[in-house]
């Protein structure tokens, strides 16, 4: 398989799920160094996918959403991308356990 550097976009959305589940782990769980560390995985996670964003499986969906959705997996979280054109575009982080396919199914949640 031919290496495909792509460039990486973040949402706003992703930034968001970011920024929460980061805030969760730091003053809920008052472990702030996990929630650091678990932010530099996510981020070095990112950047080694961006070299062999497509050598993946998509996320299995009921529903096809247009854009095929893959999973990077970084402890209990799964990060969410699409690859458009050279572009990978990462759109959500979400905890592991919560309704993955409903979320990801959602029309408020599509961003195009």
């Amino acid at each position: 398989m031919t290496r495909q550097q792509c460039r990486i976009r973040a949402l706003p959305q992703f930034e968001k799920d970011l920024e929460n589940a980061s805030k969760y782990i730091s003053e809920v769980l008052c472990n702030e160094a996990a929630a650091n560390i678990l932010i530099e995985e996510i981020k070095d996670a990112i950047v080694k996918r961006s070299s062999f964003p497509l050598l993946f499986r998509p996320y299995p969906l009921k529903k096809r959403p247009k854009d095929a959705y893959y999973p990077i997996y970084v402890r209990n979280y799964i990060i969410f991308y699409v690859v458009i054109g050279d572009v990978m575009e990462i759109r959500r982080l979400l905890y592991k356990r919560r309704k993955i396919s409903r979320i990801l199914n959602d029309k408020k949640e599509e961003k195009i």
